[in-house]
């Protein structure tokens, strides 16, 4: 019986088993150690920022919440079309959060929205904003616009880049913007740790104390001291290892990424870099990789003309055991957020109703693409 074929499954080998056991040799097993320094200054490199790893991308937020001092009385300002995480440290600190829908080309938060959410929050606010855009599916907001509006309404931006490693946008690398960044190391995600997340600022002062406050905010002397309570939110040293060796594969784990987005391309006739259109009546391909940005396809997102031809798709699929799913369901349609304010919201509505996350591991075999290319002709 065949094995079933998940969505975003891990791609790590023998280079990966190395790299823990090697931690493990070495006596630095608990939280901390070594490999976790090593991790933290190659993301440094990759991002050409300053970084520290930490236990997970949401935590990563939360001490960049904290470091901003967010809470009642802070609007954050969020991308609509993302993984609630986003937005969740924020919220539980007590701010207030609002919603900007997705640019229609490229599904990342429409700069012309957030002018206007900006322009009218600034005129009855004046308190903090923060502005919180997420990196969509392996694809990089346009940091330039966003710093320009952040600096002009005198915002802090922190780009949530979970979804996108590796991406850059007009040859900055994901997450090299704003006040800080955040990247996933999540099982799903294209460079996995099993758990874990970063904290990226060209601050060196804000990555110091994001990973201060990560350790239990332990002052500097011998006993046990604090004078500020922080949180258990280390890296392993095992993760620190296992995420050294996925960074060693990542230009491979991205090649292969882009070349089975471009497989289901073909398979559905469309162009790789097609704007998505609201009212077309083609199979579309989400999103669009704008000139400013090279994404990842860390997932391989599609756009059918209706939800019912999405659901016939993702139904056979499914009995074939062939894992999808459907596009993020936006935050202004959350029930927990029924109360917030969104700017806009028909884009990121059409792309949840008709958008399906198609199997795009890093390790998918050309078997596994032919089984999963039948299972959708089928449909």
């Amino acid at each position: 019986m065949a094995k079933r074929i998940f969505l975003s499954p891990p791609w790590v080998g023998q280079a990966e088993r190395a790299a823990v056991s090697a931690a493990f040799d070495s006596g630095y097993v608990a939280p901390c150690g070594p490999l976790v320094d090593e991790f933290d200054r190659r993301l440094g490199q990759l991002a050409g920022q300053h970084a520290a790893a930490v236990a997970s991308g949401t935590a990563a937020l939360d001490l960049l919440m904290a470091e901003f001092g967010v809470g009642p009385g802070t609007v954050v300002v969020a991308s609509s079309l993302t993984f609630v995480a986003t937005v969740g440290p924020a919220v539980h600190r007590g701010a207030r959060p609002v919603f900007v829908d997705s640019d229609p080309a490229t599904g990342t938060l429409s700069i012309p929205l957030l002018e206007s959410a900006l322009a009218d929050l600034r005129r009855t606010h004046r308190g903090p904003i923060v502005v919180i855009p997420a990196d969509i599916y392996g694809q990089c907001c346009d940091y330039d616009a966003l710093e320009a509006l952040c600096t002009r309404f005198d915002a802090t931006l922190v780009v949530d880049a979970a979804e996108a490693v590796g991406a850059t946008c007009r040859s900055r690398p994901a997450g090299c913007a704003g006040a800080a960044a955040v990247y996933s190391f999540n099982g799903n995600k294209i460079v996995t740790t099993s758990g874990g997340g970063a904290v990226l600022s060209r601050d060196p002062d804000i990555v110091v104390r994001a990973k201060w406050r990560a350790q239990q905010a332990r002052e500097r002397v011998v006993h046990y001291e604090h004078r500020e309570i922080g949180y258990n939110y280390r890296m392993s040293n095992l993760l620190g290892g296992l995420g050294c060796a996925q960074l060693d594969r990542l230009p491979e784990i991205v090649r292969r990424k882009r070349r089975t987005f471009a497989a289901y391309c073909e398979l559905f006739g469309c162009a790789p870099d097609t704007p998505f259109r609201p009212r077309s009546k083609d199979v579309q391909p989400f999103p669009c990789d704008a000139s400013c940005t090279a994404s990842t396809r860390w997932l391989s997102v599609f756009v059918f003309p209706t939800s019912a031809a999405r659901d016939a798709v993702a139904a056979r699929l499914d009995a074939a055991d062939i894992e999808s799913r459907p596009v993020w369901k936006p935050m202004h349609l959350q029930p927990t957020f029924r109360d917030c304010r969104a700017w806009g919201g028909d884009v990121s509505a059409a792309l949840f109703r008709r958008g399906l996350c198609l199997p795009s591991g890093a390790g998918l075999t050309a078997a596994q693409f032919a089984r999963v290319a039948r299972a959708i002709r089928g449909a």
